[in-house]
């Protein structure tokens, strides 16, 4: 600041142009140490064709950032989920409206998953169910995201697993009394993705929901893993099962983490049928819940 050209001053003039000097410096100061949100993102745009390095981070069409998790020669950061990952320039914190689990929690919660089941891929897939983990308030909506990934943990082994391990089951899940069959073969339609979906008549009703032709290519869900995700999605927010509420409107409207065990797995698991199973989900729930700063909330079994 330019210090004036008059000798004679008087000291409250002094001390008022210091106070002002102080005024207009330090908040400029601050600003270089802590650059606002997009300041911090102010990284390229993504360019087709272009070869990225793993960790270079871009710009989308749609204004959000994506990270490269491997090498790749400038792959459609959407459509290639396997090459990249959302970014967030607030260290991995989920911005306001967005799903309640941030990528760095995520791998928090699944340390040792298997690489198909990317984060990229799980938040790609919210857009088919637009409600799932956004409805109610702060605390409903990371209940029902626990709860979600709690019984995803369970049905994959900590999201280990992406298809059913006892091939000896496969043939059992066509029911050749529907009336478009099995086009795809009798032992294609075993457990897969998040959820373990199978049967071909859910394979034929979750392809039918998403536009998706699952009952001629149930492979699609241990291939893509954005499908993967949304057969969990669709189940969670469309399916009872042996349950009489959505695992989503059992979290929404109150019934409790346990009538999601229920609609998913009841008739075996629940009224004392495995309680051992249904403490392992309880137990991811719970686990998922502290991480997200929220408790846990009541009827936890079923």
């Amino acid at each position: 600041m330019k210090m004036p050209r008059f000798v004679r001053v008087l000291p409250v003039v002094v001390a008022v142009a210091a106070a002002l000097s102080m005024l207009l410096t330090v908040p400029a100061d601050a600003r270089e140490q802590a650059p606002d949100a997009t300041q911090a993102c102010s990284y390229p745009n993504w360019v087709a064709g272009n070869w990225y390095a793993s960790g270079r981070i871009v710009k989308y069409t749609d204004g959000q950032y994506y990270v490269a998790e491997h090498d790749n020669p400038g792959y459609d950061p959407i459509i290639s989920t396997w090459y990249w990952n959302p970014h967030t320039c607030d260290g991995g914190n989920p911005q306001p409206g967005a799903f309640p689990v941030s990528e760095s929690l995520f791998n928090q919660m699944f340390p040792n998953r298997n690489p198909f089941y990317t984060y990229s891929g799980l938040t790609s897939a919210l857009s088919a169910y637009p409600g799932f983990a956004n409805t109610g308030d702060d605390t409903t909506k990371k209940r029902e995201a626990a709860a979600f990934l709690a019984n995803v943990n369970h049905e994959t082994g900590r999201l280990v697993y992406i298809k059913e391990i006892n091939e000896a089951n496969y043939p059992h899940y066509c029911d050749w009394g529907r009336p478009y069959g099995c086009p795809a073969g009798q032992a294609a339609y075993y457990g897969r993705g998040p959820i373990q979906l199978s049967w071909n008549f859910n394979y034929k009703a979750a392809g039918d929901a998403l536009g998706i032709d699952l009952l001629g290519n149930p492979w699609q869900v241990e291939q893509n893993s954005a499908i993967a995700w949304k057969t969990g999605l669709w189940y969670w927010n469309t399916q009872t099962g042996p349950g009489t509420m959505t695992p989503h409107n059992a979290m929404v409207n109150g019934a409790g983490f346990g009538e999601t065990i229920r609609s998913i797995n009841g008739s075996i698991e629940c009224n004392g049928g495995n309680p051992g199973q249904v403490q392992s989900r309880v137990d991811a729930y719970q686990r998922f819940t502290q991480l997200l700063g929220v408790s846990p909330g009541d009827n936890l079994y079923c």
